[in-house]
């Protein structure tokens, strides 16, 4: 491997917002996260609302929507009937050479 490209692996500090704090290696000494295994409801069990409006919130504030706006829509106009196309001719089967034919006899 290459020298001097490779970050540093330093001891690294874990913090979920419920409080719980894990100590491991990584390339950045802390790290916050919003859920861990502690407190996410697929391990413990317990159903637990993750609150989403801050997110929202935050998108529209940053992008200067303040509320959902209604799309106008427009409906699209009809197409254009295709025209139908002409009717094979019908055309009879040939039969294969050799084959037997009924006889009117």
């Amino acid at each position: 491997m290459k020298d001097k490209i490779h970050p540093k692996y330093v001891e690294c500090t874990i913090t979920c917002a419920c409080g719980n704090v894990v100590k491991t290696r990584g390339t950045k000494p802390k790290v916050s996260v919003d859920l861990c295994s502690a407190c996410h409801p697929f391990f413990t069990g317990k159903q637990k609302l993750v609150d989403t409006a801050g997110r929202v919130e935050k998108f529209r504030r940053k992008y200067g929507e303040t509320a959902p706006t209604k799309r106008k829509v427009t409906p699209r106009p009809k197409a254009a009937p295709k025209p139908k196309a002409e009717p094979k001719p019908k055309t009879r089967k040939k039969a294969a050479p050799g084959a037997e034919t009924e006889s009117a006899g």
